[in-house]
């Protein structure tokens, strides 16, 4: 049996003072699956993304990345190995507008030595990597690579964003409401070439959305409200 990229396991969480916002007996996401998890604003979405990605620690439960448990890591080390391990698309993108286009790509590299040498290693030089992942989402025009990240249009600068997230072939990619700001054609668009380069890159995706007319194209779906036993104990 194929041991999954990324587990948890009996996870409690709450921020202090507040009831509990995750109880979640048990979630896991398989080696190159694509994950669609749905769930309303105000579900504790981004809160789990955060536990995933060792930005924040349960109180009880433990997380496990590539047979690593994050609880086992220190701060420090928790940064590293996210850093290392998982490339992030965020709602609003997250572009620094004081770097180029390919510079917002290779912003990752800078950070993960392990993610230079593969993005290298696959393609020869990291400006290579960058060019050949831009376009494989369909910005195919040499000159965007010297912009600032800013300048380019909301359906621009979210492809931009894909890239960075998938420089260096991360083991796993968490996208956060990535197509929140663009209509249905770009939505179903964007995602076909994010599967695309996912499947190239041999990377997991967990997509969190609450558009549910695109969980259909994933392998996948997940209801975090039915996943999550602190909001059926709500609800009751």
């Amino acid at each position: 049996m194929t041991r999954p990229l990324l587990e948890l396991n009996n996870l409690r969480f709450a921020w202090p003072k507040q009831p509990v916002l995750l109880d979640i007996d048990h979630f896991a996401l398989a080696p190159g699956e694509r994950l669609f998890l749905k769930g309303p604003s105000g579900s504790g979405k981004t809160t789990l993304l955060g536990l995933l990605g060792g930005v924040h620690l349960p109180q009880e439960g433990e997380v496990t990345l590539l047979g690593q448990s994050l609880n086992a890591l220190s701060a420090r080390q928790r940064d590293r190995f996210r850093a290392e391990h998982s490339g992030y698309i965020f709602q609003m993108f997250n572009l620094l507008p004081y770097l180029s286009v390919q510079d917002n790509v290779l912003l990752p590299c800078r950070f993960s030595q392990q993610r230079k040498q593969r993005a290298e290693q696959r393609h020869g030089s990291l400006s290579a990597a960058a060019t050949h992942l831009l376009q494989g989402l369909g910005l195919t025009d040499p000159a965007l690579l010297s912009r600032p990240a800013t300048t380019l249009s909301i359906g621009q600068q979210q492809r931009v964003a894909a890239a960075r997230a998938l420089i260096g072939t991360p083991e796993l990619v968490i996208a956060d409401e990535p197509t929140s700001a663009l209509d249905a054609d770009s939505r179903e668009a964007f995602i076909q070439l994010l599967f695309a380069e996912c499947a190239e890159a041999g990377s997991s995706l967990l997509f969190v959305s609450h558009d549910t007319a695109l969980a259909p194209l994933f392998d996948r779906s997940l209801a975090l409200p039915e996943l999550n036993r602190a909001a059926s104990a709500e609800v009751n």
